[in-house]
């Protein structure tokens, strides 16, 4: 994907999981997702802190140790939404900032290019859009140009991260919905780590992935 793509995709990314979180009534912030260790607000505030990460990580060229610890636990406060919408549009800012792209980046397995970490966080958007949608009762039908960019993203290196012992087995899904999200989906879930956040993958953001399960 050129830079332009990735940018377009990332951006729908997180316009798409924006929706889902507008869309959470007031008694479904505690609601169960499919990600068994997590509610709605988790979930959520686990997508904020992924993006808080971006503008440090991006934009100031920051180590993980020199972020440490300031993006662990409630990220949301009282204010979910607003807390998502600020932490999504500055991370968006961040990625298209001129050269953004072309940059590298320190995550928690080591330097990365900031493009690949931009496509990582694409994926998880896409996937935890399902599992929003899915636990407040919103049509978890997805674009199909952002299945396949999750499925493009995290396909080349499945096998690594099953063999890490963070994520689960691959789940073969029924054939009536296989080659989409869910065959994404067979590949990520979520455990509950002590309160970290260290971005990249594995473990980008306080909880990790391991197996959020299928419908």
């Amino acid at each position: 994907m050129g830079n332009n793509d990735i940018l377009r995709t990332h951006g729908e990314a997180l316009k798409l999981f924006g929706t889902r979180v507008h869309a959470v009534q007031e008694d479904q912030w505690e609601a169960p997702t499919p990600c068994t260790e997590w509610s709605v607000f988790d979930l959520v505030n686990h997508l904020t802190a992924e993006q808080l990460w971006v503008p440090r990580l991006v934009r100031d060229g920051a180590t993980i140790a020199e972020v440490d610890g300031d993006f662990d636990g409630d990220q949301l406060g009282e204010d979910p939404v607003g807390g998502w919408d600020r932490a999504s549009a500055a991370a968006r800012a961040a990625f298209a900032e001129p050269g953004a792209l072309h940059r590298s980046v320190h995550l928690s397995y080591g330097t990365t290019p900031a493009d690949a970490y931009c496509t990582q966080l694409t994926a998880d958007a896409v996937v935890h859009t399902w599992d929003l949608s899915r636990a407040i009762g919103a049509d978890e039908r997805l674009p199909a140009n952002l299945v396949a960019a999750a499925l493009r993203e995290v396909e080349p290196y499945a096998d690594v991260l099953e063999g890490s012992g963070l994520f689960a087995a691959p789940v073969e899904p029924p054939a009536a919905v296989r080659g989409g999200v869910s065959r994404c989906r067979g590949r990520y879930a979520v455990r509950r780590d002590p309160p970290r956040s260290r971005p990249g993958a594995p473990g980008r953001s306080g909880p990790r992935l391991r197996d959020c399960g299928l419908p």
